[in-house]
């Protein structure tokens, strides 16, 4: 019945509201899942790095957090709440190698990933399809780059779920 009630325009509205509800649910799931993944690791095991591997359960997390950030900032050319250190410590091609006293701890970063969904749906929410010109992967949009940055979280949920293998075996 609502859809004979509400015009084409209406529908896509309603539409669209859900489908960014739906983003920023997996967002929040997908977040969960890996601060679930990591609840039981100590500071010392989110520190070692495995024979095979080239970083640790404290830099995928930092990167994890990182990403999402650079991304946004990639799509709409503003800066983020992201500390500048970030890039230094877990950019690409950084490694556990890179970190210095100020490196955030795994509990710092459980908390920063804790808070960085709400932050970015409080932050982007009203923004997710406004156009910007495109990325080098042609994401013209918040809301691609969220798609991305989810997919690539799964990435690194996987290497914290083999690094977390190697650690207990």
């Amino acid at each position: 019945m609502l859809n004979y009630i509400m015009d084409n325009h209406e529908r896509e509205g309603v539409s669209m509201e859900l489908g960014h509800e739906v983003l920023f649910t997996q967002l929040e799931t997908y977040r969960k899942e890996l601060l679930n993944l990591v609840e039981d690791v100590s500071e010392e095991e989110a520190e070692i790095i495995p024979n095979g591997f080239k970083n640790n359960i404290r830099w995928n997390l930092g990167h994890i957090y990182l990403d999402q950030y650079l991304w946004i900032e990639a799509v709409t050319k503003e800066k983020t709440a992201v500390d500048p250190g970030f890039a230094k410590w877990f950019g690409y091609g950084t490694s556990p190698k890179d970190f210095t006293e100020e490196t955030p701890t795994l509990a710092e970063l459980k908390t920063l990933l804790a808070n960085q969904p709400l932050e970015i749906k409080e932050s982007y929410a009203d923004r997710l399809t406004e156009m910007f010109p495109p990325t080098e992967m042609g994401m013209r949009t918040i809301e691609q780059v969220l798609v991305r940055t989810i997919f690539h979280e799964g990435l690194h949920l996987a290497a914290i779920l083999y690094l977390k293998r190697f650690i207990h075996s």
